[in-house]
C-alpha cells in the first residue's frame, strides 16, 4: 500500500509536470479515496458514462476508448449511456459545449462554469461536481470548447489513470490498479500551436506494407483502419493535423473514399504535403489513377501550358472536400517532390506561381463560397521553392508560411519582422526521417527531444507557431520523439534546455514506472548523443580514425551494458514496449556501428599491412550484420504475437550502408586524403574542452548551456547581448590552431552569419563564419558529421596560462567545443 501510495503522489506531480503542457494543474488521480473524490473505479463498482448521441461522432470514439482504458487498468467494464437521464449515483459526463444537453444544463444550472474555455479553440475542463442538481450523488464532469477539446479531455483523463498515448502503437499497457479516485478541477490552456501533426512518408519499408499485412488486407494498402489507430494516436497525443502517406507504393488519401469519411469522424485535419497542393496526391492521382478517374491520360504537368485541365483537377477535389475540415497546401511543385515545371528565367517562374495561388484560391472560394482569406491556407518554401519565394514572390497576407527544416533537423529560415506580423502566421515542416542527399535516415530515430526542442522553441519566439507537422517516417521507431514533439506543440514549456533529460525521465515513468526512469534516460542520452557524431545511416560516409574507433566502440559497449541491465528492472507486461521503444533502436545502432567501424579498422590495417587482423575484423563486421538481421526479425514476428509483422526494415531503399561488409580481397586500405588528414591532425592535438567544460570552469558569461546537444553533448548559445568565453590553459609557445566546433544551425538574419571571434591573452581577435547555406557542399558535410567548424591559427610568444578568448556574436550560433592544435 505504502508503495502505491507514493506511486500515486509521483503520478500527480508528473500530471502537473510540463510533460502535460498546463501551467498548474488540480486535477488529482490517485489510489486512495479522499472525501471530495469521485470513484472511477473500486473493488466493487464503476460509474457510468454519459455522452450525447447529438454530439460529435469523435466524441463517441472517445468514450468508448476511455471505455477500454478503464479495463485495461482495472479490469472492469464501464457503461456507456447516450440517455439524458442519469440514474446512477457516480455518473461521468463528456460532451461539446452547446452539442451536449447535460453540459449545457449543468451549465444552465450554474454547476459547471464554462466561463474560461466557451468559444476558444480545443479547451477543456475536468471538474468533479459534489452537490449536482441531478440525483447522483458525485458526477465527474469532461466539457470541451469543442470536438476536439472534448476528445482531448477524455483521453487527458486516461493518460492520467497511467495510460499511455503509446498504449495502441508501442504496446505500452498500464499498471492494474484496484481503484481509482479523481478529485479536484483542471481547466486546459490554449494549445501553443494551433495546428499540431505529422506526416507519414517513406512508408514503402514500414507502414504500407505491414499495413497490407496486418490492418487494411482486403485493399492491401493504407485505408481507413490503419488511419482509425493513426487517428486515434493523434487524439491521444493532443494532436489534430495529419500529411496523410503519399508515396508511390500507397494509394492517395481521397482514392478510398472512406479516409476522409474517419478523418471527420476522428476530428482529424487533413493537409497535404509540400508536394501536394490543393489536397490532390499528384504521384497516384496524375501519374497513376488520372486515366482511371478522367478515361483520358493526363497532359503535362505544367501550368502554363496545361492549365485548364490542371484547374479542373485541383477543383474535382476540393469539391470532395467542401464538408470537410483541412488546411490547404497553395503552390506548386513537381508530381513528386521535384521542382517546379515551367519557364527556365526564375523570375518568370515566380509570376507563374503566383498565378497558380491566385487561381487556387478561386477554387476555394468558389466551392466554400467564403472569402479565401476565412479558410487556412499553406505555403512551404521547401529546397528551391525557397528561392523563389526570396526572389520577391507575391504571397496573400493570409496564407500560413510553412518554414522547413534542411532534413537533418535545423530550421533553414525563419519570418523577419515583416513576415512575423502576417495574418496567417507561420509554422514549420520538421523531419524526424528522411529520404535524400547526401544520406537517408530512414531505418532508425535519432534526432534527439534536446535538438527538436532547441529548435523549434527558436520557431516559436520567431513567431512560428501557427502550424507544426512532422515527418515521422512510419512513425515507429520514432515514438518518442514525435510524442515530444506533440507534446511540445500543444505546450511550450515542455521544451527546458537546462534538462535535456527531464522530459524523457517523465516519459519513461509514465511508460515504465520509476524503477527504470533514471536507466531509460541515461540510455536515451547516450543513444542520441553517438547518434549526433554520425548517425547510424550514415556511417559509411564518415572516416574515424583508430582512436575514434575504439572510443565509440567502447561508448556503444557501455550503452548495451545499461540497456541490458535496465532490461532485468521491465516488468513482464512491458517486455514488447522495452523492446520496441528502448532496446532495438538501441541495439540496431550498436550493431550497425560495430559493422562499419570494424570494417574501417579491417581498413586500417591494411593500411599497416596488416592483412590478418584486417581479416579478423572483417569476421566480427560479418557478425554484427548477422545479428542486425535476427533482431529485426525478432521485431517482426514476435513482438507482441507477430502485431508488428512488415513494419520494421533494417535495410530501407537498400543503401550501401546496410550491405555486408565486403571479403578481404576487394577490401582497399585506408589512404585517401581525409584518413591522411584525421590521423596527422591527432598527433598535434593538445585538448579538446567541451561546452560543458568550459560552462564548468565559470569562464563564460552570456551564455545559456543546453544540454543533449551537439557531438559534446552540450551546447552554448547566446542568451546576452555579448556573449563570451575566456578559457584559460597552460599552453608553451608556438603556433596554434583553433577548431570551434559549433551545431550546423542556420543564420537568421538577413545578414545570413553565424560568427564567433577568437583571440590569446590580449592580442587581435580574428572573426569566423560558420554559416553554410543548404545544399551546399560544406552544408552536406556539417549534417553528417554533426557540426560547422571554424579554424584559427594564432601565434602564442609566451608560455604559460593562456586565455582562449572566444565571442559569440550572434544569436542563434550554439557552440558544441573547441579543439587545440600545436602545429609548430
Amino acid at each position: 500500500m505504502l508503495r502505491r501510495l507514493i506511486l500515486a503522489a509521483f503520478l500527480f506531480i508528473f500530471l502537473s509536470s510540463t510533460v502535460f503542457a498546463q501551467t498548474k494543474n488540480s486535477l488529482v488521480v490517485a489510489e486512495q479515496d479522499a472525501p471530495v473524490a469521485f470513484p472511477l473505479f473500486t473493488n466493487n463498482s464503476t460509474p457510468a458514462f454519459y455522452y450525447d448521441s447529438k454530439d460529435a461522432k469523435v466524441v463517441q470514439i472517445a468514450a468508448e476508448a476511455f471505455a477500454g482504458d478503464i479495463n485495461l487498468v482495472s479490469g472492469k467494464t464501464i457503461k456507456l449511456n447516450t440517455s439524458g437521464n442519469i440514474a446512477d449515483d457516480y455518473a461521468i459526463i463528456a460532451g461539446t459545449i452547446g452539442h451536449a444537453a447535460l453540459i449545457d444544463e449543468l451549465v444552465k444550472a450554474k454547476q459547471l462554469d464554462v466561463s474560461k474555455i466557451k468559444d476558444q479553440w480545443e479547451r477543456f475542463t475536468i471538474t468533479v461536481i459534489n452537490q449536482p442538481y441531478k440525483k447522483a450523488k458525485k458526477l465527474l464532469v469532461i466539457a470541451g470548447s469543442d470536438r476536439r477539446g472534448t476528445a482531448y479531455g477524455i483521453f487527458h483523463l486516461s493518460r492520467a489513470m497511467g495510460v499511455s498515448p503509446l498504449v495502441w502503437w508501442a504496446d505500452v499497457l498500464p499498471a492494474k490498479k484496484q481503484q481509482l479516485f479523481v478529485s479536484g478541477n483542471y481547466t486546459s490552456a490554449a494549445p501553443s500551436v494551433q495546428y499540431r501533426g505529422i506526416f507519414i512518408n517513406d512508408e514503402d519499408w514500414g507502414m504500407q506494407p505491414w499495413a497490407a499485412k496486418k490492418m487494411d488486407t482486403d485493399i492491401k494498402d493504407i485505408g481507413p483502419k490503419t488511419y482509425a489507430k493513426v487517428f486515434e494516436l493523434l487524439l491521444r497525443l493532443k494532436a489534430n493535423y495529419i500529411w496523410p502517406a503519399m508515396h508511390p507504393c500507397t494509394k492517395a488519401f481521397y482514392y478510398y473514399k472512406q479516409n476522409p469519411k474517419v478523418a471527420d469522424d476522428y476530428a482529424i485535419v487533413v493537409g497535404g504535403s509540400h508536394c501536394e497542393p490543393m489536397l490532390r496526391n499528384n504521384v497516384c492521382e496524375w501519374a497513376e489513377t488520372y486515366e482511371e478517374e478522367y478515361k483520358k491520360k493526363p497532359g503535362e504537368w505544367r501550368y502554363d501550358v496545361n492549365r485548364d485541365e490542371i484547374y479542373k483537377y485541383w477543383d474535382d477535389r476540393i469539391k470532395e472536400a467542401v464538408n470537410y475540415e483541412s488546411v490547404f497546401t497553395v503552390g506548386m511543385r513537381g508530381v513528386h517532390d521535384g521542382s517546379m515545371p515551367g519557364p527556365k528565367d526564375p523570375n518568370e517562374k515566380v509570376k507563374l506561381l503566383e498565378k497558380v495561388i491566385t487561381d487556387q484560391r478561386e477554387i476555394l472560394q468558389n466551392n466554400f463560397k467564403k472569402a479565401p482569406e476565412a479558410l487556412p491556407q499553406i505555403f512551404v518554401p521547401y529546397k528551391e521553392v525557397l528561392s523563389l519565394y526570396r526572389r520577391g514572390l507575391k504571397l496573400p497576407d493570409d496564407i500560413t508560411i510553412i518554414w522547413p527544416d534542411d532534413n537533418y533537423g535545423y530550421i533553414r529560415q525563419l519570418p523577419d519582422d515583416t513576415e512575423q506580423k502576417r495574418s496567417g502566421g507561420n509554422g514549420v515542416y520538421y523531419h524526424l526521417s528522411y529520404w535524400g542527399s547526401p544520406a537517408d535516415y530512414l531505418w532508425l530515430s535519432t534526432t534527439s527531444p534536446a535538438l527538436i526542442g532547441y529548435e523549434m522553441k527558436k520557431a516559436y519566439d520567431y513567431n512560428a507557431k501557427k502550424l507544426w507537422v512532422f515527418n515521422v517516417g512510419d512513425i515507429k521507431p520514432a515514438e518518442l520523439e514525435m510524442q515530444f514533439a506533440m507534446d511540445m506543440a500543444w505546450d511550450i514549456n515542455t521544451y527546458d534546455p537546462a534538462s535535456a533529460s527531464a522530459y524523457i525521465k517523465q516519459w519513461a515513468t509514465a511508460a515504465f514506472g520509476t524503477q527504470a526512469m533514471d536507466d531509460i534516460a541515461a540510455i536515451k542520452q547516450s543513444y542520441y548523443s553517438l547518434a549526433a557524431a554520425g548517425k547510424p545511416e550514415h556511417l559509411n560516409m564518415l572516416k574515424f580514425t583508430a582512436k575514434e574507433i575504439n572510443e565509440r566502440l567502447e561508448a556503444y559497449q557501455k550503452l548495451e551494458d545499461m540497456m541490458n541491465s535496465c532490461a532485468a528492472k521491465i516488468p513482464a507486461t512491458l517486455t514488447d514496449a522495452f523492446y520496441q521503444l528502448i532496446k532495438y533502436p538501441a541495439q540496431g545502432a550498436a550493431l550497425l556501428n560495430r559493422k562499419i567501424l570494424y570494417q574501417q579498422l579491417a581498413q586500417l590495417s591494411l593500411q599497416q599491412n596488416q592483412a590478418a587482423e584486417a581479416k579478423e575484423y572483417l569476421q566480427m563486421a560479418q557478425q554484427h550484420f548477422n545479428i542486425i538481421q535476427e533482431i529485426t526479425e525478432r521485431y517482426n514476428r514476435f513482438t507482441a504475437l507477430g502485431k508488428w509483422n512488415g513494419m520494421m526494415d533494417w535495410k530501407p531503399r537498400n543503401q550501401k550502408v546496410f550491405n555486408a561488409p565486403p571479403v578481404l580481397d576487394s577490401l582497399k586500405p585506408a589512404n585517401d586524403s581525409v584518413w591522411t588528414k584525421k590521423q596527422y591532425r591527432e598527433g598535434q592535438r593538445v585538448a579538446i574542452v567541451t561546452a560543458q567544460q568550459l560552462y564548468n570552469s565559470k569562464s563564460v558569461a552570456g551564455c545559456t548551456l543546453l544540454n543533449g546537444v551537439g557531438v559534446s553533448g552540450a551546447g552554448l548559445s547566446p542568451s546576452a547581448a555579448k556573449a563570451s568565453i575566456a578559457y584559460k590553459t597552460k599552453l608553451n609557445a608556438g603556433t596554434y590552431t583553433i577548431v570551434v566546433k559549433c551545431l550546423p544551425t542556420f543564420a537568421m538574419e538577413k545578414e545570413r552569419l553565424l560568427q564567433y571571434s577568437v583571440s590569446f591573452n590580449t592580442g587581435a581577435a580574428q572573426t569566423v563564419n560558420v554559416n553554410a547555406e543548404a545544399e551546399t557542399n560544406t552544408w552536406k558535410e556539417n549534417v553528417l558529421q554533426g557540426f560547422s567548424a571554424g579554424e584559427t591559427t594564432l601565434p602564442l610568444t609566451t608560455s604559460g596560462i593562456t586565455a582562449i578568448n572566444i565571442e559569440l556574436l550572434n544569436k542563434n550560433i550554439v557552440l558544441s567545443q573547441i579543439e587545440i592544435y600545436k602545429v609548430d
